[in-house]
């Protein structure tokens, strides 16, 4: 497992503590449920935290009882870096990272990661350019391409890459009390990724969390994804990076005790 985060006293952070609102299947399964999820976010445009810097991009460190994961990597590796610092994660303790799609928002940090830290797994979609995986794999890296929906670790899946231009991963958590979803920017729709890992995992939704792509969206469409998501049960969200302010008050609105703040240096502890 990571380590047992500590927040540093200079920098004001809400730690979000989620209830189990469904049975627990098998209490003596391992997984990333078993013992409860910790998701950090030290990148992304959208402030929540005072203390940190923010830049366009995305990225979010999540904890397990086993494994933990870097999901994207920013647009700036050194303000990624600064940023984890003031919020106490030790990139010498991340496993793996999982890269959801070609976009320099989301991917220009993971040299800063290895030189930090090169012995990690890195997934990323397969359609990534060569030299890009050889680039992660000079630094030790051990590089995982993904072509289709697969588990990474115990608990932990890819939705398989979605879309065109760029295509694009999703992160699948299988936890106790439901999945937790997390998206880059979603391309390729997020109703079809929450579709996708429903069909994939036969659970219901517990939290979706990230880059939903409603930013330059007409208001009749955001509230349409909303009606869709709220019909696939999605009991939790937390909006940001490219979903735009409009949509996220919207979101704020619909979902109520639901929202949960998602911008940098918001921290979300899931309950087991």
């Amino acid at each position: 497992m990571g380590r047992k985060a500590k927040l540093l006293g200079s920098v004001t952070v809400m730690v979000l503590a989620l209830t189990a609102t469904l049975a627990v299947s098998d209490p003596s399964a391992r997984g990333v449920g078993s013992s409860g999820l910790r998701i950090s976010i030290p990148f992304n445009n959208v402030p929540f935290a005072s203390g940190l810097k923010t830049a366009w991009g995305f990225a979010a460190v999540i904890e397990g009882p086993d494994q933990t994961l870097l999901f994207d990597t920013g647009g700036d590796g050194g303000l990624l870096l600064a940023n984890m610092a003031q919020m106490g994660i030790d990139p010498g303790e991340i496993d793996a990272v999982f890269l959801s799609h070609f976009h320099g928002d989301h991917i220009r940090g993971l040299h800063h990661i290895l030189q930090r830290n090169p012995n990690v797994t890195v997934f990323m979609p397969a359609s990534f350019p060569g030299d890009f995986q050889a680039s992660a794999r000079e630094s030790r890296a051990r590089v995982v391409p993904i072509e289709a929906s697969r588990k990474l670790f115990e608990g932990a899946y890819s939705s398989g890459p979605m879309g065109r231009g760029p295509e694009e991963q999703a992160l699948i958590l299988d936890t106790d009390q439901g999945l937790v979803i997390v998206t880059g920017c979603a391309h390729p729709g997020v109703v079809d990724i929450v579709r996708q890992a429903k069909r994939q995992h036969g659970k219901t939704v517990r939290l979706l969390l990230g880059g939903f792509h409603l930013l330059r969206q007409p208001e009749p469409r955001i509230r349409a994804t909303i009606s869709e998501l709220k019909a696939l049960g999605v009991a939790q969200v937390a909006p940001s990076h490219c979903t735009g302010d409009r949509a996220t008050a919207l979101f704020r609105d619909a979902w109520g005790e639901g929202f949960l703040e998602g911008g940098c240096g918001a921290v979300i502890e899931l309950a087991p």
